[in-house]
């Protein structure tokens, strides 16, 4: 099988998946991935907010640690010890996975990106939240209190809890130089090393990259007039997929997960992708020579919000989740070990792994400098009408079943 495009199950997958997102199909049936109640929970009492013993959670791959890979980075064990909710976990690759797993059912609660979000709470499937019921809001970010990816209609659909950009992560042996635009994983070039990028270079894998391609449009080719990567013009959307069928020889691999990105690096000869800051300090930490970069021009990025299902079966332990997760030491912990950013600035200082430089190397100071995940919709406020994200999701699989 080819490394260069994903296989026929993933891309039968991938269509399954944006199908009941995009139909906004509400099957209930019973997730075979949640984990049944656990034995040793504390007994409901006859109240409202009375715990129910367990929360079952959608996330991104490291976002929710208990200590199993290093025993430094756990927020979970904590949390369970002071409240008897059992954290179980599902990790999910994509925001389309996420609304899948969403729409499905059996979860509590679920760590949205943008292009996720605003999908959810259209959907129904998720639910405005108590402000009151989560005291440490008021130590969010106000950046991110009234974020357009969570903020609806005058309500909050959930709570801040990490953000950051898609950076460009390299080979520091391919690329003596840090690299300063986004050409060297677009456009067939010699790079550093003497070598070609054709089949070196990583994409992701799912459709909302296409806002990398129009970022990079936007300088590239300004005559076609792109003010945002996310509203694009039927113009505009032609060029931009255009740009993804040249790059598609370039491309080893469409990544979603992001350990099997971590794997191109390390063993099969990658050596440029846009990546998860995750991906670049795994990389580091196995001394690996990588390094990443903001090219000059900018990067897409995340915000991304801890929302409550509409039908959760565990309330009252995912609210004590949500106010757990705002803890300044929960914030700083999941920063450093992700990468990220976090949606309390208190967690700037004081933090041990995240050190009191941690936020400024993350990039907190680059927010304006992000344009951050959103879907793409028809009605939209920079062109008369823009190509919705329907559109973007079949185009997106016809490229990677080239």
């Amino acid at each position: 099988m080819s490394l260069r495009s994903t296989s026929v199950d993933a891309r039968l997958a991938l269509a399954l998946v944006i199908g009941l997102a995009l139909a906004g199909c509400q099957k209930k049936e019973e997730q075979a991935a949640a984990p049944a109640t656990d034995a040793a929970a504390p007994a409901a009492a006859a109240t409202s907010e009375a715990l129910e013993g367990q929360v079952d959670i959608v996330a991104w791959p490291g976002y929710i640690e208990r200590g199993e890979t290093d025993k430094n980075y756990d927020w979970v064990t904590p949390f369970e010890k002071d409240t008897g909710c059992k954290v179980n976990i599902k990790t999910a690759g994509t925001s389309d996975e996420m609304v899948s797993l969403m729409t499905q059912g059996g979860y509590d609660l679920v760590t949205a990106s943008g292009d996720a979000s605003l999908r959810l709470i259209r959907g129904g499937t998720v639910q405005p939240i108590d402000v009151a019921r989560v005291p440490s809001f008021v130590n969010v970010d106000e950046r991110l209190k009234q974020g357009p990816w969570h903020f609806v209609d005058g309500k909050n659909y959930g709570t801040p809890y990490q953000w950051g950009p898609n950076v460009l992560m390299y080979n520091t042996k391919a690329f003596p130089t840090a690299p300063k635009s986004w050409s060297v994983v677009f456009e067939e070039q010699k790079l550093g090393d003497g070598k070609s990028n054709k089949g070196r270079v990583q994409a992701y894998d799912g459709p909302i990259y296409i806002a990398d391609a129009a970022l990079y449009l936007m300088t590239k080719k300004p005559e076609l007039g792109i003010k945002d990567p996310y509203e694009l013009n039927e113009a505009q959307y032609t060029a931009v997929l255009e740009l993804l069928r040249q790059q598609h020889p370039l491309v080893h691999r469409y990544w979603h997960d992001a350990n099997v990105a971590v794997q191109d690096f390390t063993n099969e000869g990658v050596v440029a992708s846009g990546s998860w800051p995750f991906q670049v300090n795994t990389l580091v930490a196995n001394k690996q020579p990588i390094a990443s970069v903001i090219p000059d021009e900018g990067a897409t990025g995340w915000a991304d919000t801890t929302m409550l299902a509409a039908n959760a079966k565990h309330p009252n332990c995912a609210y004590k989740w949500m106010e757990w997760s705002l803890n300044a030491k929960v914030q700083g912990d999941v920063a450093a070990w992700f990468g990220s950013v976090p949606a309390v600035p208190a967690a700037c200082k004081g933090n041990a792994l995240l050190t009191d430089t941690g936020c400024a190397t993350n990039g907190f100071d680059n927010f304006d400098k992000i344009w951050f995940w959103r879907t793409p919709t028809a009605k939209c406020e920079k062109e008369s009408s823009c190509v919705p994200y329907s559109q973007w999701a079949k185009d997106y699989i016809a490229i990677l079943g080239k």
